[in-house]
């Protein structure tokens, strides 16, 4: 990942990233506390996102969710997480 792109993205909060996943189509299937799992309608897929409102995600922990959910640049620009 290009630097600029992390130094974008590095900030992201956890409402953040969940709205970015509802605009690009992920449907919330279930909410147990902080814990909120998410199915990708088109491929089957789900991701589980600990939700803190005002927190954000470490390094690893921000590129594994941004590798599984299959964005690119494009679609991060296309969601509005980076410029």
């Amino acid at each position: 990942m290009k630097k600029e792109i992390w130094d974008q993205l590095k900030n992201t909060t956890s409402k953040e990233l969940i709205n970015a996943l509802e605009k690009d189509g992920w449907k919330r299937q279930f909410r147990r506390g902080a814990i909120q799992s998410f199915v990708n309608p088109d491929t089957n897929e789900a991701l589980t996102i600990h939700h803190h409102p005002r927190k954000t995600y470490g390094p690893k922990l921000l590129k594994m969710i941004i590798r599984h959910s299959r964005w690119n640049e494009e679609d991060l620009k296309r969601l509005g997480l980076i410029k």
